[in-house]
């Protein structure tokens, strides 16, 4: 299994689950807020159904892929005190959200750097992939001092039996202080996730809905042979600058008044992806696998 892994590439890895070659859409659901976070009201048949309901016009109006998330478990823990009731409510949600949205890819993120609870959640869910903070280099994020995840990550991953589960790791990423870094930049900190056998990296602006640069995503793109994602920011608007990623991931330019924690507004999801295809349309030789 773990030959045959190497012998394929981290773009084939990734085209084998998406169908365009570049500019994916990867819509999030950012998930209730969990039991035993001061936000929730502690009700998970709630959570699963919101979480479902946003799942089935996510697929209707024709977006890629999923994240699921919890980003409403405000304010969040580092990965060692994550308790066992987050990876059982979002192992809960995920069953659900990827029964609803199958064939397509559906991933998840469990804050802040959970990645091994994510990876759990992934192998038992069945989704495709995680995204991983932290994977290389530490630095300071706004829940304290994190440190590189990558050797425990990916020796757990092997462990419980799921290599097939891809990791997206976000480099130099939002929300966070790099000066502990600051002579390290972005493409040498992609290129250090690439040799820690990442299988994709993402790139973000300085906070959520903040735009990436579309210069440093041109350089990652230019530096590593693996998938790059742009991972904040995106909107109708932008789409045509960072449709060279592999994919983007898009969250708060889809819900209503344009702020990550409202509801799904599936009217500006309808206007972005009918952006989308208008875009794909014009190039289409550039972003579609023959």
């Amino acid at each position: 299994m773990a030959s045959a892994r190497k012998a394929v590439s981290a773009v084939e890895r990734f085209a084998s689950l998406f169908k365009h070659k570049t500019g994916n859409v990867i819509g999030m659901i950012h998930v209730a807020a969990l039991p035993g976070t001061p936000c929730s009201d502690n009700d998970v048949h709630k959570i699963v159904d919101e979480a479902c309901k946003e799942a089935v016009i996510y697929k209707d109006l024709g977006v890629d892929g999923l994240i699921v998330e919890n980003m409403h478990d405000v304010p969040y823990l580092m990965a060692d005190s994550v308790g066992p009731e987050t990876t059982a409510v979002m192992t809960a949600v995920c069953l659900e959200v990827k029964r609803l949205f199958k064939p397509n890819p559906v991933g998840i993120q469990i804050l802040a750097g959970a990645n091994r609870h994510a990876m759990a959640v992934a192998k038992a869910a069945g989704l495709e992939f995680i995204r991983a903070e932290g994977f290389v280099f530490s630095h300071v994020a706004d829940e304290g001092l994190m440190s590189a995840c990558a050797g425990d990550l990916m020796r757990y991953r092997h462990s419980i039996g799921a290599d097939n589960v891809l990791v997206f790791a976000d480099v130099k990423k939002k929300h966070s202080a790099h000066a502990i870094t600051a002579d390290v930049d972005i493409v040498e900190t992609a290129k250090a996730a690439q040799f820690f056998l990442a299988d994709g990296v993402i790139v973000t602006g300085a906070a959520t809905g903040q735009a990436a640069s579309t210069q440093e995503m041109k350089a990652v793109l230019q530096n590593v042979q693996m998938p790059v994602l742009v991972g904040s920011g995106v909107t109708p608007e932008n789409y045509d600058q960072y449709r060279y990623a592999h994919a983007v991931i898009v969250g708060s330019s889809l819900k209503e008044g344009g702020h990550w924690a409202n509801r799904l507004d599936a009217g500006r999801l309808q206007h972005f992806m009918g952006r989308v295809r208008e875009i794909r349309k014009k190039h289409v030789d550039a972003t579609m696998i023959i």
